[in-house]
C-alpha cells in the first residue's frame, strides 16, 4: 500500500530540456510526413529548375522610372520644395558648419580637444591618462599620413550623424522603455534594422536625395539609432522599482519621476547606447563614401577601386584609430558613472571643465603662429613602400611554398573546391525544395511565424528576378559561416579555459570589433587579390570576434555544480567539455551562430567591392552608374537574404531573450 502511494509522488518530472527534445521530436514527425506529400507534388507540378519566369515580377523597370522623375523633379515638385529640400540643405549646412569650425580650429585646437576632452572623460587616473594618449596617437598619426583633411570631414559628418542619431534613438527608447505597447510594437521593427547590412541603407536615400552629403548623413542616423532606442528603453525598465517608489510616495509626478529617478539611474545603459551608435555611426559613414559622404571612406574607396593597396591602406588606419579613440573614451566615460564623486579642486567638476576649455582655446590661438594646415613637412607617403611590400607578398607568397602552396594556390582552391560546389549545389536544387527546406528549418527552431516569415522572404527573392544572384550569396555567406564557427568555437573553448590566453586576445578582439567593415577589405585584397575567396576571407575576419567572446561568455557561465558533478564521476576533460560543458552553453552558441551570420553577410554583401560578385556587385554597379533598378532590387534581395537567415539561426526562446 505505501508502494503504491509513494509511486506517483516518485514519478520523474519532466524538464525543459526533455520537452524541448520532445517538441523537435514532434515537430520532425510531422515534417517528415508533410515532406511525403509536398515533395512528390512539386515534382509533379513544377518538376525541377530554377524559379520559374512566370513568377517574378519586372520592378527594376519601374524602380529606374522612379529615379528618373525623382532626377526631373527635384527642383520643382512641392515634395522636393517645401520639405525633402529643406531636409538636405539643413544636413548639407550642418555637416559644413562643423567641417568649418574644426577646419578654423586648425590641426593644434583639434588636437588639443581631442585630447583633453578624452583626458576628462576618463577621469584623472592611469585610464584617463591612456585615453588621453591613445586620442594624441589617433590625431597624431592621421597628420602623418596625410590624412588630416580627409580626417576632418568623416569627423564632421560623425558629430552631426551621432547627435541626431542618439536624439532620435532617446526619442523612441523613452515610449518603448514606458510603454509595454510601445515595447512590442517596436521590438521587431529594431530587430529587423539591426540584422540588416549597412549596404541596404544606402539606396532608399539615395533614390530620394541623390548621391552626396544629404543621403550619407540620413541613412547613417538611420542605421545608428537603433542600439540607442533598445538601451534607452532597456535602462528605464532596469530602473530600480524601490527609488521609483520612494519618489512616487514623495508626490512627484510622472515627469518629474521621469527625469529625476529613471533618467538617472538608465545613465549607464544610455552610454553604452551611445557607444553603440557612434561605432555604427563610424561604420556607415566609412561605406556611405559610395553615396558620396567624402573623407576617409572615400579614400579607401578611390583606392580600392584601382587595388592601390597602399593608399588604402593610409585611410584605413586613421579609420581604425578614430574607431578605437572614439570607443575607449565613450567605454571609459561609462565605467565612470556611479562612481563615488573625488573632493573638490581646479582637477574636478566644472573646473575641470573650464580648465579643457581654457587649454582648448589657447591652442586655436596657436594656430596663428604655427599654420592652421598640418605641417606638409610632417607627413610621410607610406603608399609606395606598401605597395612595394605587397608586389613582393604577392611574389614571393601567392604560390611555390613548398607544402603550403601560398595565398593565390589557397584562393584557388577554396574557390574551386568549396565556393563553386556550394553554390552550384544550391542553385541545382529546384526552387520549391529551397522554399520547403527553409521552412521546415525555420518552423524547426521557432513558431510557424518564423517559418511564414522566413519562407515569404526567400519567395519574395525568387519574385524579384534575382534568384540565382542571390544563392550565389547565400553559398559565400554558408562557406564564410562553416570556418567562422569552426574557428571562433575553437578560439572560445580555448580561451574560456585558459584565462592568460583570453586575457592576451582581449586587446585583439577589442580592436577588431571597433573595426569598420570596410577596413578588413584593405588588407585581404593586398594578400589574396580581387577574388569571390577575399570576400569570403574578410568576412571571417570581421565576424570572428562576436563568435568568440559569446562561445567563451557561454562556456564561463556553464553552472559550476554540473562542472563539479562531472569531475566528482571521473570525467575527463574531454569528456566535460563534449558532454557538460557545450550543451549547457547551446543558448549562447546558437547566438554565436546568429550573430555570425549576420556579420558574414554584412561582409559578403560589401566584398562586392573586391570580387565578391553576386547581390553586392549589383549594389555598386547600381550606386556607381546610376542603375537604380538593378540597384534597388538587388538592396531589397539582401533584406530579404538577412531576415531569412536570421530567422533560421535565432531559435524563439533565444529570440525572446534578445529582444527583453
Amino acid at each position: 500500500m505505501t508502494a503504491a502511494v509513494s509511486a506517483p509522488a516518485a514519478r520523474k518530472v519532466p524538464s525543459f530540456r526533455d520537452l524541448a527534445r520532445h517538441r523537435v521530436g514532434s515537430k520532425l514527425v510531422v515534417l517528415g510526413a508533410l515532406a511525403l506529400v509536398l515533395v512528390p507534388l512539386g515534382i509533379g507540378l513544377w518538376g525541377s529548375g530554377s524559379w520559374p519566369a512566370a513568377l517574378t515580377v519586372d520592378v527594376s523597370g519601374p524602380l529606374d522610372d522612379a529615379n528618373a522623375w525623382v532626377v526631373d523633379n527635384r527642383e520643382t515638385h512641392p515634395l522636393f520644395l517645401y520639405f525633402l529640400l529643406h531636409l538636405s540643405n539643413t544636413a548639407t549646412d550642418a555637416v559644413t558648419a562643423v567641417h568649418n569650425a574644426l577646419d578654423a580650429m586648425g590641426w593644434t585646437g583639434v588636437l588639443a580637444a581631442g585630447v583633453l576632452f578624452a583626458w576628462r572623460a576618463a577621469g584623472l587616473g592611469r585610464k584617463g591618462i591612456k585615453v588621453a594618449a591613445t586620442a594624441l596617437g589617433a590625431f597624431a598619426v592621421c597628420g602623418l599620413l596625410g590624412m588630416w583633411e580627409a580626417t576632418l570631414l568623416t569627423i564632421a559628418l560623425m558629430i552631426v550623424a551621432v547627435v541626431a542619431a542618439a536624439l532620435l534613438g532617446v526619442l523612441i527608447g523613452l515610449p518603448a522603455g514606458l510603454s509595454d505597447r510601445v515595447d512590442r510594437a517596436l521590438r521587431p521593427v529594431l530587430d529587423t534594422m539591426q540584422v540588416l547590412p549597412a549596404f541596404a541603407y544606402l539606396l532608399p536615400f539615395v533614390l530620394v536625395f541623390g548621391t552626396g552629403t544629404p543621403a550619407a548623413l540620413f541613412c547613417t542616423v538611420i542605421y545608428a539609432a537603433p542600439p540607442m532606442a533598445r538601451l534607452t528603453a532597456l535602462g528605464l525598465r532596469g530602473a530600480d522599482p524601490s527609488v521609483l517608489e520612494a519618489s512616487a510616495s514623495l508626490g512627484a509626478s510622472p515627469w518629474q519621476r521621469l527625469r529625476t529617478a529613471r533618467l538617472p539611474l538608465a545613465r549607464k545603459q544610455m552610454l553604452l547606447g551611445l557607444n553603440q551608435t557612434i561605432m555604427m555611426a563610424l561604420s556607415m559613414v566609412v561605406i556611405a563614401a559610395l553615396v558620396g559622404a567624402g573623407g576617409l571612406g572615400e579614400e579607401v574607396y578611390s583606392a580600392l577601386s584601382t587595388v592601390d593597396v597602399g593608399r588604402a591602406l593610409a585611410a584605413g588606419i586613421p579609420i581604425v584609430l578614430i574607431a578605437v579613440w572614439l570607443d575607449r573614451t565613450t567605454a571609459a566615460a561609462g565605467d565612470r558613472i556611479g562612481e563615488s564623486a573625488p573632493g573638490g579642486g581646479p582637477l574636478h567638476g566644472r573646473s575641470a571643465w573650464a580648465l579643457v576649455l581654457a587649454a582648448v582655446g589657447a591652442a586655436v590661438l596657436l594656430r596663428f603662429a604655427v599654420g592652421k594646415a598640418w605641417p606638409e613637412g610632417w607627413t610621410y607617403d607610406i603608399s609606395t613602400p606598401v605597395n612595394k611590400a605587397q608586389d613582393w607578398i604577392t611574389e614571393h607568397f601567392s604560390s611555390g611554398i613548398p607544402v603550403l602552396g601560398g595565398t593565390e594556390v589557397w584562393s584557388e582552391n577554396f574557390t574551386l573546391w568549396v565556393l563553386n560546389p556550394l553554390r552550384d549545389g544550391l542553385t541545382w536544387l529546384p526552387w520549391w525544395s529551397v522554399l520547403l527546406l527553409v521552412a521546415a528549418v525555420a518552423w524547426l527552431v521557432g513558431t510557424w511565424a518564423t517559418a511564414l516569415t522566413a519562407t515569404a522572404s526567400m519567395a519574395a527573392i525568387g519574385v524579384l528576378g534575382v534568384w540565382t544572384k542571390s544563392l550565389d550569396t547565400l553559398s559565400q555567406v554558408l562557406a564564410a559561416l562553416v570556418v567562422t564557427l569552426v574557428l571562433g568555437v575553437l578560439a572560445g573553448v580555448l580561451c574560456a579555459r585558459a584565462g592568460r590566453l583570453e586575457r592576451w586576445l582581449r586587446p585583439v578582439l577589442d580592436a577588431m570589433q571597433t573595426m569598420p567593415q570596410f577596413v578588413y577589405l584593405i588588407p585581404v585584397v593586398a594578400l589574396f587579390g580581387v577574388t569571390r575567396a577575399s570576400a569570403i576571407i574578410a568576412a571571417v575576419v570581421y565576424a570572428l570576434p562576436a563568435v568568440v567572446r559569446i562561445t567563451t561568455q557561454g562556456l564561463r557561465e556553464v553552472d559550476p555544480a554540473a562542472m563539479e558533478a562531472a569531475r566528482s564521476l571521473g570525467a575527463s576533460t574531454r569528456q566535460q567539455l563534449l558532454q557538460v560543458q557545450l550543451p549547457l552553453a547551446r543558448p549562447a552558441l546558437q547566438l554565436a551562430v546568429n550573430q555570425g551570420v549576420v556579420l558574414v553577410l554584412a561582409v559578403v554583401v560589401v566584398g562586392g567591392l573586391v570580387g565578391g560578385g553576386a547581390l553586392g556587385y549589383d549594389v555598386v554597379k547600381g550606386l556607381s552608374r546610376g542603375e537604380m533598378g538593378i540597384g534597388m532590387t538587388a538592396g531589397v534581395a539582401i533584406v530579404c537574404l538577412g531576415l531569412v537567415l536570421d530567422r533560421l539561426t535565432q531559435p524563439a526562446a533565444a529570440r525572446r531573450t534578445r529582444s527583453h
